[in-house]
């Protein structure tokens, strides 16, 4: 019988975003538009970072993780809306539907992660500038990478295991854009006890501690602040700081209202707009923040831009 109830699907039917026949094809030019400017613009940040030695520092070494961490998460679900939207094509195969899972979840730790690490980063530059280089060492840095990409890694592939292991029977609609774990697990016919809790201690982990460690390092941060109240470190502070904290704001603020919300209070409306808000208009601000509030990509720019004027003149 598990045998058979495992094999009837194999394929979901994804019903996209709650819109009007009339005005689809405005949404679809809408999400287009914004799914290319968040690709355009996290390519942007880490070409710059690469081409301009003064951006090979710690911080942007983060910042160029996380707008690679940006892109592919957007990509990981705009791509099949956008294919929906316009083909009417709903339908995504069992084996890709457990890929995009698992690439969602892989990219959305992944930036969770990469918020601390440069919340650290701030932490030391602010309160402890003459041993920055010091403590912040290529090796530590490449460590705190390497170990994000690992944990994320483990996490994902942990859950992913976890719903190729469930039968699903009839009923294979997906009232969502993408294959989320919620939306998957109310299609299970099989016993979900253990996804459940897996996913409340992991998702408790993975976003509480590391939401707690930036909260800890900001608190150091102002209380740093605070010990030399001059108008330069108000200031130094909040343009080193600034960018970062409406980053963390907007990405914490969607993914814990929603995940560790009670599931019975979250409408499908409502899950399908916060999904939207963390999938695709975060990682598209993102971009917008680190680069037109940034000092230093903008300068980095300029220079790219005046090195390659030189090289065309010559």
């Amino acid at each position: 019988m598990t045998a058979r109830n495992q094999t009837v699907i194999s394929e979901f039917l994804l019903l996209g975003l709650p819109v009007q026949p009339e005005h689809q094809n405005l949404f679809y030019a809408l999400f287009l538009a914004m799914y290319l400017m968040t690709v355009l613009g996290n390519l942007l940040i880490i070409i710059l970072i690469r081409l301009d030695c003064h951006l090979h520092t710690p911080m942007y070494l983060f910042l160029s993780n996380l707008s690679f961490s940006d892109l592919c998460f957007s990509s990981v679900t705009m791509p099949k809306l956008l294919q929906i939207m316009q083909r009417q094509d709903p339908s995504i195969p069992y084996t890709g539907c457990l890929a995009q899972m698992y690439f969602f979840l892989f990219f959305a730790d992944l930036e969770s992660f990469l918020l601390v690490a440069m919340a650290y980063d701030r932490y030391v530059a602010i309160c402890f500038p003459l041993h920055y280089t010091t403590i912040m060492s290529p090796r530590l840095c490449l460590a705190l990478v390497v170990l994000s990409w690992v944990l994320t890694t483990f996490h994902a592939m942990l859950h992913t295991l976890l719903m190729a292991r469930l039968c699903f029977c009839a009923d294979n609609v997906i009232p969502h854009f993408f294959c989320d774990m919620s939306a998957l697990l109310k299609l299970a016919c099989s016993d979900t006890r253990v996804n459940e809790l897996v996913i409340f201690i992991m998702g408790s982990l993975i976003l509480v501690i590391p939401f707690v460690l930036i909260i800890v390092s900001y608190t150091r941060i102002v209380s740093s602040i605070i010990k030399v109240p001059s108008a330069r470190s108000i200031r130094k502070a909040f343009s080193t700081c600034g960018s970062h904290l409406s980053v963390v704001s907007l990405f914490y603020g969607t993914v814990i209202g929603l995940y560790l919300s009670p599931s019975a209070n979250n409408s499908t409306l409502k899950e399908t707009v916060m999904a939207m808000m963390y999938t695709v208009v975060t990682p598209m601000l993102n971009s917008f923040i680190y680069s037109l509030r940034n000092r230093d990509m903008k300068g980095a720019l300029g220079r790219v831009i005046c090195k390659r004027k030189i090289l065309f003149s010559l």
